[in-house]
């Protein structure tokens, strides 16, 4: 499989559904068989995958966020990998 690139735009796998879950404060993916509860940086990030929006503006989005964080890029591409062999993200 070829690495995820920054002109990509990818969404939340279409057997997915990405919900906020007031109850816990956190956002959650269901999948089939399994519901994942996400850290708010995973949460934000998938949030954002629309299908639409390349990986650099969901990257530019998070950057505006997060004005300090260092390796941002890095850790978002990182995840987006990590999503995507999970089946989370297509």
């Amino acid at each position: 499989m070829e690495p995820i690139t920054r002109q990509q735009a990818l969404q939340v796998h279409r057997r997915a559904r990405l919900r906020w879950e007031p109850s816990t404060g956190m956002h959650v993916l269901q999948c089939p068989g399994v519901v994942i509860e996400l850290n708010g940086s995973a949460g934000w990030v998938l949030e954002l995958l629309d299908g639409q929006l390349s990986v650099a503006g969901v990257i530019e989005c998070l950057r505006q966020r997060f004005a300090d964080v260092q390796g941002l890029e890095e850790d978002v591409l990182g995840f987006l990998e990590l999503a995507r062999a999970r089946a989370w993200v297509e």
